[in-house]
């Protein structure tokens, strides 16, 4: 009878996404599955945001020119391997809640929050300035976000990461307000 009461309980945690026909693992940590979804749809958007932010922060690493090359250069080296680090675990956070992420740029393309600008190169301040704006909109997207998840979804953990996220970009953005000052 206990083996019975295994495999039943075992197969509630199983879940066949039939749209992709992939078999998940449901984390049971106390969450309702309808907010987990809820949750794994913000985070994907926070992913995408910070996939976009990740690769133009990288264009303007290998696009910067002028008398602050350098300078810029590593600057956007550091921003781009810290966003680096943020996308992985944004990532795996989604993954902890039992559920797949999102990874092609068509997926990423149609959650952003943020706009791109193809086959433009603009001057040393511009960059600083589309880098600063974008580093504001996913921080107000953030705050919402985290108010959403604390509120409304009750997943005390999520609210706590997004937290951490926000401090990291608000920390990008003082650098970059320092540099357009």
């Amino acid at each position: 009878m206990h083996l019975a009461a295994n495999q039943a309980n075992f197969a509630k945690t199983i879940n066949f996404n039939k749209k992709n026909n992939l078999i998940q693992m449901n984390a049971n940590i106390g969450i309702p599955e309808k907010n987990i979804d809820q949750c794994t749809k913000i985070l994907s958007i926070v992913l995408a945001d910070e996939i976009t932010l990740y690769t133009k922060t990288r264009k303007f690493h290998w696009n910067v020119s002028g008398n602050s090359f350098m300078e810029l250069h590593q600057l956007f080296e550091k921003q781009y391997t810290a966003l680096e680090k943020i996308i992985d675990e944004v990532a795996e956070r989604i993954n902890k809640l039992g559920r797949n992420t999102i990874g092609t740029m068509k997926e990423f393309g149609e959650l952003t929050n943020l706009k791109e600008t193809p086959g433009k190169y603009p001057a040393q301040k511009d960059m600083l300035t589309e880098l600063l704006k974008d580093h504001e909109t996913v921080i107000k997207e953030l705050r919402k976000n985290i108010e959403t998840c604390e509120e409304e979804i009750k997943d005390a953990g999520t609210t706590d990461f997004l937290t951490g996220i926000m401090k990291e970009h608000e920390t990008f953005a003082w650098i970059l307000r320092r540099y357009l000052s």
